[in-house]
């Protein structure tokens, strides 16, 4: 696959740096027609030819003026997959974005989710202290990879986060209602944990 998507070459090349899959966030998630008895190599080459589609020319250039790598946008699409649903993507994109910036902590749950293979709502502070590389809880800035295969709106909302959100501050969320998968956004610390009080 190196030859064909060359956009693969950065996480090829990187030695072992604690990242569970090589292709992890690059195996578009869509509908394939595929032939009964084809290879995997047929079936991973379709999922990365539509990868290479999505993340066309203008997705790179906007990559380039946020200073960010191809490997950092689908990792961070990633996070917004899990963390979000389609009508929060780009708030959820812009929480991330700003603690970023301020080089706190991103702390995300989904990415101790993927350390250690749970889906459990609310996490032990044992495994919040999770020694893994997917960790942001105890490492800043962004995992050692993407956790799941982002799909094209999550991609979008990483390049283009809520532009209101990023001007106003919001450094905070958390969930309200695991039925319908709301978020709940602050600014300050104070005004999260009084939230995550509430809905807990």
């Amino acid at each position: 696959f190196r030859e064909e998507y060359p956009f693969l070459e950065e996480v090829l090349d990187t030695q072992d740096d604690g990242r569970y899959y090589k292709l992890e966030g690059y195996l578009f998630p869509d509908t394939y027609e595929i032939y009964v008895g084809s290879s995997e190599e047929t079936v991973i080459g379709k999922m990365l030819t539509r990868m290479n589609v999505i993340y066309g020319i203008q997705y790179m250039d906007r990559a380039e003026e946020l200073g960010m790598t191809m490997d950092e946008v689908i990792t961070l699409a990633s996070m917004i997959q899990e963390e979000g649903k389609r009508d929060t993507f780009y708030k959820v994109s812009a929480v991330f974005h700003n603690r970023l910036a301020e080089d706190m902590t991103l702390g995300s749950d989904v990415t101790i989710h993927y350390a250690l293979g749970i889906r459990n709502l609310v996490l032990t502070q044992s495994q919040l202290d999770t020694d893994s590389p997917y960790n942001t809880y105890i490492h800043t800035g962004l995992p050692v990879g993407a956790i799941c295969n982002p799909g094209a709106e999550a991609i979008d909302a990483a390049l283009y986060p809520d532009e209101e959100y990023l001007e106003e501050n919001y450094l905070y969320f958390t969930l309200t209602d695991p039925e319908t998968g709301e978020l709940y956004f602050s600014k300050t610390l104070e005004e999260h944990n009084a939230a995550v009080e509430e809905y807990r």
